[in-house]
């Protein structure tokens, strides 16, 4: 059966239309017929385009989801450990990286607009396979191990909150895959925007902590640098659970199949933005939660992300601590579905396999059983009985630093591609700001790297 057709200049709405024709008027009963230029039109749920907030709230989406699933349980781990460890002495760094974040994620959603295609599938067209096979082992390997801690940090969460983990990782890994595998991605995109809701639990436990907002002040503008082989390995651990690899792929990947028009970009980079910026405040109240008691308490090791929360509870009362767990339950679930479908992306990607949310069984049986595979796996391993992770969380998101050049690399010289990207080139602003960011991270994995290897013969570099 053909589809009706929609008239030049309606906006699709299911099977119907929205109109903004003058001479249409705005609020029609269903079942309304209009004659536009000689033909008889029926029009049926008609209805108003968002106004006001609600307008806002559709532009929010791919960049909001993305840079949100980095506050999972390692990036929680990771933040965790630099207030406990550091106390407020690593705001500063946090900030500078949320003007790299957000240059970085416009860049991406920029070149998905541009290009219409994902990040894998144009390293493969432009850099061939080798480079491509390389970026896929690596992003697998931290990919898989993140997936893993996904389903800890739930079953984690889940148990400070009364609920045993083989019974909230079983069932979260079921809805995860159901609403991925039946769902569309206009209802997968919403279901992740509200559990991006639970991320507000981290200011309120940030406040409850009772921080000294002067040494806040102090440590968010009075950059310090300690240098000892700890601080700059987690240095790097920031800097690769805040702008990671997958964020990246899946922001990219995610506003091509959302559909945006490289005619009328702008709304995505308002998203790329606002979740930039979003992200990074709740991973500041991480920081300033766990400084503020763990830090203040003496507490200076924490062995999970759980741990963290638990911490806060004599401090900071019983709230405190709830609060904490339901973030770290929200954000493992969202990045429970977003780290598979990412690594699904970047696979299909690189092997020019039809891919998307959106894809019946037939056409995307593979790109389905990728993300089923990385749910199942990811569920498994998390339940065997008393795996340590908390290294191993800090651990992989240095690994995300270490890769993080790489890609950066491949978007700099795409995004400036301007057979690629005609008008939406790189200007030299954002060049300025691109390989700044490069350099900066570039520098702290070398420095880091070397500190690691001179280690091996004794020798302390920071010594």
């Amino acid at each position: 059966m053909k589809k009706k057709e929609t008239p030049a200049g309606l906006e699709p709405i299911g099977e119907y239309a929205e109109t903004s024709f003058p001479d249409i008027p705005q609020k029609l009963p269903s079942g309304v017929r209009v004659n536009i230029r000689g033909r008889s039109i029926l029009l049926r749920g008609l209805r108003l385009p968002p106004t006001g907030i609600a307008k806002w709230l559709v532009i929010l989406g791919p960049g909001l989801i993305a840079t949100s699933a980095g506050n999972d349980a390692g990036g929680i781990a990771t933040y965790s450990s630099a207030g406990a460890k550091y106390g407020y002495q690593m705001i500063w760094v946090m900030i500078l990286l949320t003007l790299c974040f957000a240059v970085v994620q416009e860049m991406c959603t920029r070149l998905g607009a541009a290009t219409g295609r994902g990040l894998l599938d144009l390293i493969r067209e432009r850099f061939g396979i080798a480079w491509t096979l390389i970026a896929i082992v690596i992003i697998v390997i931290a990919n898989g191990g993140v997936t893993i801690s996904e389903f800890v940090g739930i079953g984690a969460a889940s148990e400070l909150l009364g609920i045993s983990r083989y019974i909230s990782v079983p069932v979260a890994a079921v809805g995860i895959w159901y609403l991925v595998i039946f769902g569309s991605y206009a209802r997968v995109e919403k279901v992740f925007l509200a559990m991006t809701l639970v991320f507000f639990a981290y200011p309120v436990a940030a406040i409850l902590g009772g921080p000294d907002w002067g040494k806040v002040a102090e440590g968010a503008f009075v950059p310090r640098i300690r240098f000892e082989s700890e601080f700059i390995f987690l240095v790097v651990a920031v800097l690769g659970t805040t702008i990671t690899p997958y964020i990246q792929i899946f922001q990219q990947s995610s506003t091509v199949e959302r559909g945006a028009a490289r005619k009328h970009y702008g709304p995505e980079r308002i998203d790329a933005y606002v979740g930039s910026i979003f992200s990074n405040l709740m991973s500041i109240s991480m920081i300033i939660a766990t400084a503020a008691t763990l830090y203040v308490a003496g507490t200076r090791e924490i062995e999970s992300a759980a741990d963290a929360a638990k911490a806060l509870e004599p401090v900071a009362g019983s709230s405190a601590s709830i609060l904490f767990a339901v973030g770290l339950l929200g954000a493992s679930l969202l990045a429970g579905g977003v780290l598979p479908l990412a690594t699904s992306y970047a696979i299909s990607e690189a092997f020019g396999i039809p891919k998307g949310v959106n894809l019946d069984f037939r056409r995307g049986k593979t790109f389905f059983g990728l993300f089923t595979a990385f749910v199942v796996i990811g569920a498994i391993v998390a339940l065997i009985p008393g795996l340590p992770l908390f290294a191993l969380l800090v651990a992989i998101q240095v690994l995300n630093g270490v890769l993080l050049p790489i890609i950066l690399v491949f978007i700099l010289l795409l995004i400036n591609n301007e057979l690629l990207t005609g008008e939406l080139k790189n200007s030299f602003t954002y060049n300025v700001l691109g390989w700044g960011t490069f350099t900066l991270i570039t520098i702290a994995v070398t420095i880091m790297l070397a500190g690691q290897a001179l280690g091996l013969f004794g020798i302390d570099l920071f010594g």
